[in-house]
């Protein structure tokens, strides 16, 4: 007998139905299709990452809310007893001192400045390498990772021993070559000018990622449009502006989103530039914060001041998370 022969002699395979007239959702029942033995497995798959997702950032996060909510000092956060609670007396201190409002315009204002010179260095950086030679472009890629990759405590101390009053290259150079008398200055004496090498740290640290990021966005630009545009008479500034923008503007957007909410939690540059000991001249939300918790042991403050800076930043995050929800439809 053939193969033919053998499968026309199998009997067909009868699917039950529910009788006509039944209940609906009998019916739905009795015609649903048996569900797949692998259908679980994605999740399963998936469930190590909730997990440590969960035990990294859910919890701490749950512990934090309720702190801000108690009053926790030294005592009950070493013998673990049980903490007074107090209701929003935390939130309506914090947002009743004059301090604290300083200090957030203060870091808005360095926020601002960071990400303005991170995403206009970056995206001139990203169109040079446009039209640089394959190997050029490699050689300062390879160098922009290095640098991206740079922890940042040996990045920090560069950055000081630039800035050392008495052995430092920027005081050398402006001394020795542009006839500028910096000798033995002091650039932290002034919280302007600290804050400048500050922003320097920053921005040399996250252009690099910004940098690669827009150049990759760069190479989707169809070429043939911005031939087309230069025969239409368009100058430079107008392929940018019609043609190349339109292409790399989402890009642009997260990467920009992405700085806003790295450089508003500044910590590390500020921390380690001032010796661990950054003066009140020098707090941001990051540094207030620390200070309120582990310096004046008002931990509950600490906690209350980082839940108002996750409230500051819900807004951007949000727009962040539209802008990749955009993207991945349009691709």
């Amino acid at each position: 007998m053939s193969a033919a022969d053998m499968k026309a002699a199998d009997p067909p395979v009868s699917v039950p139905r529910a009788p006509e007239g039944a209940d609906p959702q009998l019916a739905k029942n009795v015609n649903r299709k048996p569900r797949k033995a692998g259908a679980l497995l994605p999740y399963l798959l998936i469930a190590p990452a909730f997990v440590a997702i969960a035990a990294v950032f859910v919890w701490p996060f749950i512990k934090t809310v309720i702190m801000s909510f108690q009053d926790v000092g030294r005592r009950e956060l070493w013998s673990g007893a049980a903490a007074p609670w107090v209701g929003f007396d935390q939130f309506t201190n914090i947002l009743g001192d004059s301090e604290f409002w300083d200090v957030v315009w203060r870091t808005i204002i360095f926020m601002v400045v960071c990400v303005f010179v991170t995403m206009v260095g970056g995206l001139g950086l990203s169109m040079i390498m446009q039209r640089m030679s394959t190997w050029v472009r490699l050689l300062l890629t390879a160098a922009l990772v290095a640098a991206w990759s740079m922890p940042l405590l040996v990045a920090t101390s560069i950055f000081r021993w630039f800035a050392d009053s008495d052995y430092g290259v920027i005081n050398m150079v402006l001394t020795k070559y542009l006839g500028i008398d910096a000798q033995g200055h002091n650039w932290f004496l002034d919280p302007k000018q600290g804050f400048v090498i500050i922003g320097a740290v920053v921005v040399w640290g996250a252009i690099p990622f910004v940098s690669v990021t827009l150049y990759a966005a760069l190479t989707q630009v169809p070429k043939e449009l911005e031939e087309a545009a230069s025969l239409d008479g368009a100058g430079t500034t107008g392929i940018f502006r019609y043609v190349t923008w339109p292409v790399i503007k989402p890009v642009f957007q997260m990467v920009a989103t992405l700085s806003v909410l790295w450089d508003f939690n500044v910590f590390g540059q500020i921390f380690l530039m001032r010796g661990n000991k950054p003066e009140p001249e020098y707090s941001v939300l990051g540094i207030y914060s620390f200070e309120k918790a582990f310096e004046s042991n008002s931990f509950s403050q600490g906690a209350a001041i980082s839940l108002i800076t996750v409230l500051l930043l819900s807004g951007v995050a949000v727009y962040y998370l539209r802008q990749l929800l955009k993207i991945g439809e349009v691709e």
